[in-house]
């Protein structure tokens, strides 16, 4: 843990339990030495995350720490946007939808319509984390981003894009969805679609279905049309 960020988050959470704290109050309540809570103070007064009030006040946060969590945010709108649409379809075709956005080098699962769906075998599985290389999700993700997001995303993964990734991407934009890179043994397969305006995706939807119900030719066949419907209309409520 590098202590610096640790003390300066420690000095932040103190500040965000009370209208505003003395150097005193908080110095106690974080444990650290008086001269190093003076200190970073300073610097969260000279990054705009804190405001000095008076001496016998002392400090208050502003309202820019509030950008911080503004991905937090828009994660919650993308659940309240897409929860109608995704269980209308799961009421209309019976298999059970995923919806997970890319966090931390994988994909969490956000939101589920498992509970829903007479034809789930597994729980919803809310904020479990998924492959980005390998999941129906990840992949969706990784064809429909921008080349920016893409290379970024692959670096951080520690993973250069070589010309089977490339025609694999390129397999994706075309047909409009992903499929899981599945273990011979798997059961369970998954199909994934990107929920984008333009070249930036929001998230991705995921329909969960049984290897022997469905080959992945008639899963296309049958849902890449209204999973891609789907998709466009949670967007566009989305972006409102």
């Amino acid at each position: 843990m590098i202590e610096p960020v640790s003390r300066s988050f420690a000095v932040m959470e103190a500040l965000s339990r009370r209208p505003q704290g003395t150097i005193a109050a908080l110095a106690a309540e974080t444990s650290l030495p008086r001269p190093t809570v003076v200190r970073l103070l300073q610097t969260l007064v000279e990054l705009g995350y804190a405001t000095r009030v008076s001496r016998d006040i002392g400090y208050r946060l502003t309202d820019k720490v509030l950008g911080l969590a503004q991905g937090i945010r828009f994660v919650d709108h993308l659940i309240d946007a897409a929860a109608p649409h995704m269980s209308r379809f799961t009421r209309e075709y019976g298999w059970p939808l995923y919806l997970g956005t890319i966090s931390n080098r994988a994909m969490t699962i956000r939101h589920s319509t498992a509970a829903e769906s007479p034809m789930s075998f597994e729980r919803a599985a809310l904020q479990r984390r998924s492959p980005v290389l390998s999941s129906a999700l990840g992949r969706a993700w990784l064809a429909f981003c921008s080349a920016e997001e893409r290379r970024a995303v692959l670096r951080d993964l520690g993973v250069r894009q070589d010309a089977k990734l490339t025609a694999a991407f390129a397999r994706i934009r075309r047909d409009g969805y992903a499929f899981t890179v599945l273990p011979r043994s798997g059961r369970l397969q998954g199909i994934g679609v990107a929920i984008r305006k333009g070249e930036r995706v929001m998230g991705c939807l995921s329909m969960r279905f049984i290897r022997s119900a469905l080959t992945e030719e008639e899963a296309g066949r049958r849902y890449g049309a209204p999973l891609s419907a789907l998709a466009a209309a949670i967007a566009i409520d989305a972006d409102r």
